[in-house]
């Protein structure tokens, strides 16, 4: 999500609180007891209605219980308001970012069990904090880019080789010139002539290096490979497009993808059309309404809803992932990769983003989907930050394209990651991974592939 839009939206969480529009400091168990007081229902009488005890409906409304899914659903029934109206929804993603930028920083010392007080006292501030955060990350992002550039990018390494060979060239060629005055006037021209063009070549070489280490504000785009380009654009709009969404949307995945800003060149803009009409695709199979109510109502458990639609798992994976951020939605990751380990597609989440250079931690379940195609793996990960962080992980490798009798069958893996769960319902234990070997303290590892630096 680029800065403006970020910024955009935690100005707006400013304005609500500044006019007393569901403060910042409203958890969802006091939207439930304000909603229920305003309607003048018993406690009793709403906890028979969502088939729960009085007694956990009081844990509730003082924030003593976690809620969600099923119950969540039932008690909005009851009050005959949204479900999101009642979850954290518009100030979820200021909180989300806040306590990004203490996990940033640990040795900080940030008061996080305090981050909501925080934000409801000093609104101003909270959304400075985040907007720097998102402009941190994108420069962290940047700079990520340019490294992988210089090491990997072929224009790169052609340009360095063709300054190197001129110059040589030219140190040659005036070594011969120098202390032989006896050399016939042919040869000297013949050399100058050599010398000349070699200038040449290296003129024109460093001229391509200087465009690329030096490019203005108005080209940095063209730092940024096609995928980059497409993953900056569809974060930018949070990954949910409106304008693809219902039976009849506004615009076409061709007229979408044209002119999208920071989107340039026809391979990005190529790449761009093919994940809109998948977009498009997902949304005319998995309509947002419905979805919606049935993703909370089965606590966004990918089988159980490809089963409810009757879908592939993988394109309810796809789905979760494009649910709009401020309905309260959890601010699903996901990742795309081929079977040759290179990420396709990828959408950062809250302590989720693998590395985008390659050398990602091979224990990540996106790659252990591919010794069990079409069978969805859902795995808890335990990654080494401090504090520790666990993040729920559903996976599926799928083939492409049509089977057929004598042809290779190439499959594709996808990943969807819902970041801070502690644990899950069966009480599997979490499998410890890390971004990858170079970054990552665990020194009992057998999949490590180098040494860290840390």
């Amino acid at each position: 999500m680029n800065c403006k839009l970020i910024f955009s939206r935690l100005q707006k969480g400013v304005e609500n609180v500044k006019g007393n529009k569901m403060p910042l400091r409203q958890s969802t168990g006091s939207r439930i007891r304000e909603r229920r007081n305003d309607l003048r229902i018993r406690q009793s009488d709403l906890a028979a209605a969502a088939g729960i005890s009085a007694s956990y409906l009081n844990l509730i409304e003082h924030d003593r219980r976690r809620i969600g899914g099923k119950i969540l659903n039932d008690i909005a029934r009851a009050l005959r308001v949204e479900p999101g109206l009642l979850a954290e929804g518009t100030e979820t993603a200021l909180l989300d970012t806040l306590r990004t930028a203490a996990a940033t920083l640990p040795s900080a010392g940030a008061e996080v069990p305090r981050t909501e007080e925080f934000a409801a006292r000093f609104p101003g501030w909270a959304a400075l904090i985040a907007a720097l955060t998102a402009q941190n990350a994108g420069l962290v992002a940047r700079v990520s880019a340019l490294t992988d550039r210089l090491a990997n990018d072929p224009k790169l390494a052609s340009s360095l080789h063709e300054v190197i060979s001129a110059v040589t060239s030219i140190r040659s060629t005036s070594s011969i010139l120098v202390g032989n005055d006896d050399i016939d006037r042919d040869w000297q021209g013949r050399f100058h002539q050599n010398i000349y063009q070699d200038s040449q070549r290296l003129a024109e070489a460093s001229r391509e290096l200087i465009q690329f280490l030096d490019a203005p504000k108005e080209r940095q785009v063209a730092v940024l490979s096609p995928i980059e380009q497409v993953e900056a654009f569809l974060g930018s709009l949070s990954y949910h497009i409106p304008a693809l969404e219902g039976d009849d949307p506004v615009l076409s995945p061709e007229a979408a993808a044209q002119g999208a800003p920071g989107v340039g060149g026809a391979a990005a803009t190529q790449m761009l059309v093919r994940h809109l009409t998948q977009y498009r695709q997902d949304a005319q199979a998995l309509p947002l309404a419905p979805f919606q109510t049935a993703a909370r109502a089965a606590d966004y458990d990918p089988i159980a809803l490809a089963r409810q639609f009757g879908v592939p798992v993988v394109q309810v994976l796809r789905r979760l992932a494009a649910l709009p951020p401020d309905q309260g939605h959890p601010p699903f990751g996901l990742a795309v990769c081929d079977a040759g380990g290179t990420l396709i597609m990828q959408k950062p989440a809250p302590g989720f983003s693998l590395p985008r250079g390659g050398g990602i931690c091979p224990i990540w379940p996106i790659f252990g989907a591919f010794s069990a195609p079409e069978r969805p793996l859902r795995v808890l990960v335990e990654l080494p930050q401090d504090p520790v962080q666990h993040h729920l992980c559903y996976a599926v490798a799928v083939p492409l394209g049509e089977l057929s009798y004598g042809r290779a069958v190439h499959y594709r893996a996808t990943m969807l990651v819902r970041p801070d769960v502690a644990s899950t319902k069966d009480g599997t234990s979490a499998e410890k991974v890390g971004m990858s070997c170079r970054v990552c303290p665990r020194r009992e590892c057998g999949q490590r592939r180098e040494p860290s630096i840390l």
